[in-house]
């Protein structure tokens, strides 16, 4: 290995000088892209980099390389990423000198902290948080089996009294207002669990929520947990009948064309639709004083859109339709329906319990099984119940529980972060996370196979065990950790790296994206049923995870003239905003989704001196705090003009700053002052604190804040900062 300047470590049979970057501002296009590919050939030729080179880069000359499909995947370690030389910063040297050995020392204390917190079998994960609704459901859930766990409950019962706004109410995310089903779903467990009507949380909590409406301006979902225990009509919930499961996969409405959450929670509902499970709590008074109508004037159907021509009335139209159907339907054709359905169910759980790695499809399959007659102790229930259990978080005081475990994704990210701030690719802690992640490659076909029929299973999940549900984002972010580590057995890294890649490969849609488990499944009409007030029934190709796979395809080597490549490009330009951002499907929001893109942009060699990137790089700049940092709320995906526009944090600030790294402005006051403001709010341990919420799970109804996303996020912020600086090469 030769070394860079600044220390770091080049990859085998290359020295510093050996691609060197020529001037210019903000572009890779002086020399051309072919006499880099030229120089790129030259070196393969005369070094062993070719066993990490792809291929395609190797074979431009003579022709364009294959369509995306044909593709092989048979060369996976990194290519070069030359990125711009970037000037000094403008100080003078003693207070040079003093700032590198600070922005040095903050690098050392964070990589300490993850050297020091990796899990014994190799992986990071830091806490999954998201809103109370998630431990409100989990006390329903408790009281629906029937044995509760008293000690639990009241722990339980404290975190959500713990969380309460001064309104009343309870919100979705950091520094949010209140938000309706939420405090509907919190005052019903409060009082579920044996929190009288009279207290005063309660009395607050029921104030506000006749204000907004009452229970009947709640959501779909929180309507079915109410029904569950008798609080509200079936006949008010939206149909979504289980004869579905007949529906043949040409079919517009079937159950493939919802995104892979929207399925695994869908179809044990539609069993759970069919059998009207309800239980009757003892003593249980009822909730009729959260209505805002007496019991003889509530109208028990879905409610009609004020706007007469509208695809919403035409979808109330036909529930009320499938209503009448429902009532008249035949007896053996419900009963075989109900069947598939549960096989469905049951040939979906993870050999350790799990549905789908998410809590609402973990509870549900439970309770459809339990209304088709399963008992606790049957095995199938009882595994799903110790899933269940493992997402929980208990201290002395409280009890809250996770809606989703992220350990891949941290895994994978905190292996870059490492690799970039200098820990060595041998380490024992890279190489211990490498042999995890590459133990948690799915090899088996999932639901992804549907509409992929020509792909072969490689990807990796989310979650610890997500069999049926590898996605695009994890996968593309293992395969850029899996490159900065080497292991004795090479051969195994890279066979796993050679399937996740052709597993990429194949999952890029029709329109030139990547959603992030499915192939086009994109139909947006599927949005507009009554069922889906949530709007997240769909899981189309987006910007930040388009940009990620561009990202990890540019350091391959793959040229911008590739097919596939030519086609996302196509697809990222489409999909930019007006004034230059780009959408944040899974983070927050267009500062996430604006760092993926140009960090996308910059692996494949893109010309940043092009009129939409500059627009890019323009719009970030102008979204800058005065304290320096960068934020952006939650709130701007029900307010897109607020874009950008949020309370300074060190995610948010880690990607903006990166962001502008690759766009060539490591000299810029911009990024001066972000690294300054991450520096100087970093804790002595090493860590950042970070109470908002930048992780993204439903826009606008649901969002996660990830624990270590304000940690791992700055590491690698500093570490490229640092690179940049002392002229070294980024990826």
């Amino acid at each position: 290995m030769a070394q860079r300047p600044g220390g770091q470590l080049l990859p085998h049979g290359l020295d510093a000088s050996g691609l060197a970057p020529t001037t210019g501002q903000n572009s890779l296009d002086s020399p051309s892209l072919s006499r880099v590919y030229g120089r790129l050939w030259r070196l393969a030729e005369a070094s062993d980099v070719s066993h990490w080179m792809h291929e395609e880069v190797c074979q431009q000359r003579p022709q364009v390389a294959r369509e995306q499909r044909g593709a092989r995947a048979d060369n996976w370690r990194r290519s070069p990423i030359i990125t711009q030389p970037l000037s000094t910063v403008v100080e003078e040297a003693p207070l040079a000198s003093e700032w590198r050995r600070r922005v040095t020392e903050a690098i050392n204390r964070s990589r300490h902290f993850f050297l020091t917190t990796q899990a014994s079998e190799g992986f990071w994960a830091g806490e999954l948080q998201s809103n109370v609704t998630i431990i409100a459901e989990y006390i329903m859930f408790q009281n629906f089996l029937g044995h509760p766990n008293p000690k639990r409950l009241r722990k339980a019962v404290r975190h959500i009294l713990h969380t309460q706004l001064p309104d009343g109410g309870w919100n979705i995310y950091h520094g949010g207002p209140s938000e309706l089903s939420a405090t509907v779903e919190a005052y019903f467990a409060l009082k579920v669990a044996g929190r009288p009507a009279d207290d005063a949380c309660m009395k607050k909590a029921r104030a506000l929520i006749l204000a907004k409406g009452g229970v009947e301006k709640s959501r779909v979902f929180t309507k079915i947990n109410l029904a569950l225990f008798g609080q509200y009509s079936w006949e008010g919930i939206p149909s979504m009948p289980v004869e579905m499961m007949f529906l043949p996969t040409g079919f517009y409405f079937n159950i493939y064309e919802f995104s892979s959450w929207s399925r695994s929670v869908i179809v044990p509902l539609m069993i759970i639709f069919a059998q009207k499970p309800q239980v009757k709590l003892d003593g249980f008074p009822g909730i009729d004083e959260l209505y805002t109508s007496p019991p003889d004037q509530r109208h028990a159907a879905v409610e009609w859109s004020e706007e007469l021509m509208s695809w919403r009335n035409f979808f109330v139209l036909a529930d009320r339709v499938l209503k009448i159907l429902e009532r008249r339907t035949i007896p053996a054709v419900r009963a075989a329906a109900v069947r598939r359905a549960e096989q469905w169910i049951l040939e979906h759980q993870d050999i350790t319990g799990d549905w789908g790695g998410i809590m609402p499809a973990m509870m549900n399959s439970v309770i459809a099984l339990l209304s088709l007659g399963y008992r606790t102790t049957d095995p199938v229930i009882a595994k799903g119940l110790e899933a269940i259990e493992r997402f929980g978080i208990e201290t002395a005081d409280e009890f809250r529980l996770q809606s989703c475990v992220s350990p891949v994704w941290d895994t994978a990210i905190t292996v870059i972060a490492l690799a970039e701030s200098g820990v060595h690719s041998t380490h024992p802690a890279l190489t211990k996370a490498a042999g995890w992640l590459v133990s948690k490659q799915v090899l088996r076909k999932g639901d992804w196979a549907v509409k992929n029929r020509k792909g072969k299973p490689g990807g990796w999940s989310f979650e610890f065990f997500n069999d049926f549900f590898p996605d695009n984002d994890d996968t593309a972010m293992v395969l850029l950790a899996l490159r900065n580590v080497h292991l004795r057995d090479e051969q195994t890294l890279k066979e796993a790296c050679q399937r996740g890649l052709a597993w990429l490969l194949s999952m890029q849609c029709d329109d030139g994206g990547w959603g992030a488990f499915d192939m086009n499944n994109n139909k947006r009409l599927l949005n507009r049923i009554p069922f889906a007030d949530l709007e997240s029934l769909l899981d189309p190709s987006t910007s930040d995870v388009t940009g990620r796979v561009v990202e990890l395809l540019g350091k391959l080597g793959y040229p911008r003239q590739h097919p596939l490549m030519r086609r996302a490009l196509r697809f990222l330009r489409k999909d930019q905003t007006e004034d230059g951002a780009w959408y944040g499907r899974w983070g927050v929001n267009y500062i996430y989704g604006t760092w993926a893109v140009l960090t996308g942009l910059r692996a494949l060699g893109e010309d940043f001196s092009q009129d939409y990137i500059q627009r890019a790089i323009r719009w970030l700049e102008s979204c800058q705090n005065p304290d320096g940092g960068w934020g952006e709320s939650c709130d701007t995906y029900d307010t897109p003009q607020a874009k950008g526009k949020g309370t300074s944090t060190p995610s948010q600030t880690a990607w903006a700053v990166m962001a502008l790294i690759e766009s060539g402005k490591a000299h810029a006051p911009a990024v001066q002052s972000g690294m300054r403001f991450l520096v100087a709010r970093q804790q002595s341990d090493g860590t950042w604190a970070e109470d908002d919420y930048t992780g993204t799970g439903f826009p606008k109804h649901f969002y996660l804040n990830y624990h270590l996303y304000r940690n791992y996020f700055p590491l690698m912020a500093l570490a490229r900062y640092r690179s940049a600086m002392t002229g070294g090469v980024t990826g």
